[in-house]
């Protein structure tokens, strides 16, 4: 065999090899579940196809190859972080990259896991395959990278910041989590502009309730604009839509907003619901169906995570 067959031999297999590499990337959508999930409570399983009991019907479509990280909603941050690390293992490792979507505390337990974990070694998985309990092994030799392969965070109401009602004993129900939404401790629990390098973009529902005047400014019945938009700071602030003289305005993108709040580094408000028209919950009539502020993530999730 001459030398330049040789050489073009070696090239060609180059060429299948890197055909093959790049065949084998797969993209997944991970829907992170906010507080109260009860049939999730106390269980020692991670049903990662398991959308009715919190989001709505797994037929709906929800980004490519969804899957539901379907943490206990009840619990502390601190002591479920693990199974949304079980989940980014699984799925967004090696060559696999992933979208996500938050709802409500959701967001608290996307921003708290990179903060803390988001530069730490983790298993490079190709080929996952979780067990009953969620977690998937890689293969042996298969090494480890840096952090995760995330293209994007999208929070629906978003609680990073925390909820008034935790601060006054709305949520009274003894659940440990309401403890972390309180607005001083979700804002002191980790460093919000810390994100792994992941942009956070925020939905901010506004159709409020009768009791919205225990939240600050425009609110969808659970959580304030100045936490569905991303504002930083020590506790909540009073922000509303354009238009109410009442308050200073939440700004879109990540410009700060009117009066000077400024939104943590790498968040930036891509919908504000300035017709008031979308409430926090994913469900009516005690049936789920991807509703309120939830829907309008859907729908972009729907057009982008592919």
């Amino acid at each position: 065999m001459s030398r330049f067959t040789s050489a073009l031999r070696s090239l060609v297999l180059v060429g299948l090899s890197a055909i093959t590499f790049t065949a084998s990337a797969t993209n997944y959508t991970l829907w992170v579940n906010g507080r109260n999930n009860p049939n999730y409570v106390n269980k020692t399983t991670q049903n990662y196809n398991d959308f009715a009991s919190y989001w709505g019907p797994s037929s709906t479509a929800a980004g490519v190859n969804k899957k539901a990280v379907n943490w206990d909603g009840h619990s502390t941050i601190a002591t479920q972080s693990f199974r949304l690390k079980n989940a980014l293992d699984c799925f967004c490792t090696g060559t696999n990259w992933c979208y996500i979507a938050t709802h409500s505390a959701g967001n608290l337990m996307t921003g708290y896991t990179l903060a803390r974990d988001g530069a730490t070694a983790r298993p490079k998985i190709t080929t996952p395959t979780p067990s009953a309990n969620g977690v998937c092994t890689a293969a042996s030799g298969a090494g480890t990278q840096t952090g995760w392969n995330i293209k994007w965070v999208r929070n629906a109401s978003g609680a990073a910041g925390g909820s008034e009602l935790s601060d006054i004993g709305g949520f009274i129900t003894g659940v440990p989590l309401d403890a972390n939404l309180k607005t001083s401790t979700a804002r002191a629990l980790y460093d919000h502009n810390v994100t792994a390098n992941v942009n956070f973009f925020m939905y901010a529902g506004a159709s409020g309730t009768f009791y919205a005047a225990a939240l600050p400014g425009q609110d969808d019945e659970a959580v304030s604009y100045h936490s569905t938009g991303g504002t930083a700071g020590t506790s909540g602030i009073s922000l509303n839509n354009p238009g109410d003289f009442f308050a200073n305005d939440l700004t879109l993108g990540t410009a700060t907003n009117e009066g000077g709040s400024v939104k943590w580094r790498l968040h930036s408000v891509v919908f504000r619901d300035d017709n008031e028209a979308f409430n926090h919950y994913t469900s009516a009539n005690n049936v789920t169906n991807w509703l309120g502020i939830v829907s309008v993530v859907r729908s972009a999730v729907v057009s982008t995570a592919q």
